[in-house]
């Protein structure tokens, strides 16, 4: 199964915002993007509003509808409206219907997500469940922001969600220490590898998400089975050396030879 890149554009708005102007244009950005071969658009909208806005949320639907590629928004259901002007979560998924919607328990004042739902926790589940049934009612595609934990990914199946992102936060933690064959990474790559299996043995689809970049992207491809990678700060980053459209073929090329050594028989899962 070919894996498919879904570029996170919160940096992009990010940096507009550092002058409170409109450049970079994070429109024109995702149709670049979008050309440039990436299958999908994820945007991360925070009730602090740093980055991403309800504006960009509703003008990158229209584009990912023009376009017909993936739209991706992810958060916190349970967020509602803020004094700031932000109109809770679900009311702009409720207004824009994405493609797909990503559950991730983020807290605030949280950096960036560095956790999965603790869907062993029986407030969780009930959240979870019930954002899952209403999203499907809307009509999109359900994610779950979940650890590599093979009881969590067994738990999120009662949830009736369609894939669930493993947080790869901590792989790519210890290919930076160790190297992508150190014994931490190693280790690690096992348990995506575990966990990726059993979404499978469920008809669970499996993304993956957080801190993938040039260098490790290939080598979890080549062990899991992904359905859909979401890379954001390392892909703009890149692209301040290598531009964005060619920096998005960058990683292209990089995901496809992944998956073609796992379809060669090398990969694991």
């Amino acid at each position: 199964m070919h894996t498919e890149l879904s570029v996170n554009v919160n940096k992009i708005a990010w940096l507009r915002n550092a002058r409170n102007g409109n450049e970079p244009n994070v429109g024109s950005a995702c149709t670049k993007i979008i050309k440039a071969g990436a299958a999908g658009i994820t945007v991360h909208p925070r009730p602090d509003q740093r980055h991403i806005r309800p504006d960009d949320v509703y003008e990158l639907s229209t584009i990912t509808t023009s376009f017909n590629v993936v739209y991706n928004i992810e958060g916190n259901p349970t967020t509602g409206p803020q004094r700031n002007g932000y109109p809770g979560f679900m009311n702009l998924v409720r207004d824009t219907r994405p493609t797909q919607c990503t559950l991730v328990p983020d807290e605030s004042s949280q950096l960036t997500s560095d956790h999965g739902w603790d869907l062993r926790e029986s407030k969780n589940m009930e959240t979870v469940s019930y954002y899952v049934n209403e999203l499907h009612e809307l009509g999109c595609r359900v994610s779950i922001f979940v650890d590599a934990d093979p009881e969590i990914v067994k738990l999120a199946h009662h949830t009736k969600t369609d894939r669930i992102e493993l947080f790869t936060g901590p792989w790519a933690t210890a290919v930076a220490n160790g190297g992508i064959n150190g014994s931490g990474a190693t280790q690690w790559l096992a348990k995506y590898v575990e966990a990726g299996g059993a979404a499978h043995e469920l008809g669970i689809g499996v993304n993956a998400g957080h801190d993938l970049n040039l260098h490790n992207v290939a080598e979890f491809c080549r062990a899991v089975n992904v359905a859909e990678v979401s890379i954001g700060h390392a892909l703009i980053a890149d692209a301040l050396d290598h531009g964005l459209e060619p920096v998005v073929q960058k990683y292209l090329d990089t995901i496809r030879h992944g998956c073609e050594l796992r379809d060669r028989g090398s990969g694991r899962t």
